[in-house]
């Protein structure tokens, strides 16, 4: 393959801090009622105008009564540094809470936590279950790093036939990274039988998707399917 495979993330800062201002109700198990809506989304304004103490309070009511996406934001706030008593393994207490109550979002933080070893002990083998989990509902984020370990065989058996699953469904969820991979396990037969077309199918998908390599291997595709057979 042309290009490594790309791991999960481990800027868990960064990458959560974004989601506790936009997640809103992505990942959610179940479409929130208004209520919970409303208090969700009241927490957050508290905390974009700085009362982070008023807005720890209410995702602690929330949480307290099982809501998911509370647990979730309270771990991200701990992870930031953002309260007074901030602890990364209250983070990962959190993180696990709103993750077992199946919000995606946390699943598959909980996988970056865990490679990290951050809060918790390293453990690769419970990184790959959360990312596994995350991409089986849903998660493109989780479906990258389930492939990626399956490809590298890191907290699982190597496996390229599932690397190629999960490349394959995270491209068809938009991921630029996992359409050039797919298309060059196609392309080289690793993991999957060898097409060209297929390959040329998805290095053109990365290409309008803005991949900078993925042009030039569809010319060179091109060039290759254009000849006569022998």
């Amino acid at each position: 393959m042309l290009k490594s495979p790309r791991s999960a993330a481990l800027a868990v800062l960064a990458a959560l801090a974004l989601l506790l201002a936009a997640c809103g109700v992505r990942g959610q198990p179940g479409p929130l009622s208004p209520d919970v809506k409303a208090e969700v989304e009241a927490a957050l304004s508290l905390y974009r105008q700085g009362l982070v103490a008023a807005s720890r309070d209410a995702f602690e009511r929330m949480a307290g009564r099982g809501v998911p996406i509370a647990s979730y934001n309270l771990a991200v706030m701990h992870l930031q540094g953002d309260l007074p008593d901030a602890s990364d393994a209250r983070a990962v207490a959190l993180m696990t809470r709103a993750a077992e109550g199946g919000f995606v979002t946390a699943q598959f933080g909980l996988g970056q936590l865990h490679e990290a070893g951050r809060g918790t002990p390293r453990d690769l083998r419970a990184s790959h279950a959360w990312y596994q989990r995350a991409a089986e509902n849903g998660s493109v984020e989780g479906m990258v790093a389930a492939a990626t370990n399956h490809y590298l065989g890191r907290g699982t058996a190597q496996d390229r036939s599932r690397a190629a699953h999960w490349y394959r469904e995270a491209a068809k969820g938009g991921d630029e990274g996992a359409q050039y991979l797919i298309a060059s396990m196609y392309e080289h037969g690793d993991g999957v039988a060898r097409d060209l077309r297929l390959a040329r199918y998805w290095y053109g998908i990365a290409a309008i998707n803005g991949d900078v390599v993925a042009p030039l291997k569809v010319r060179e595709l091109d060039a290759l399917l254009a000849k006569p057979p022998p």
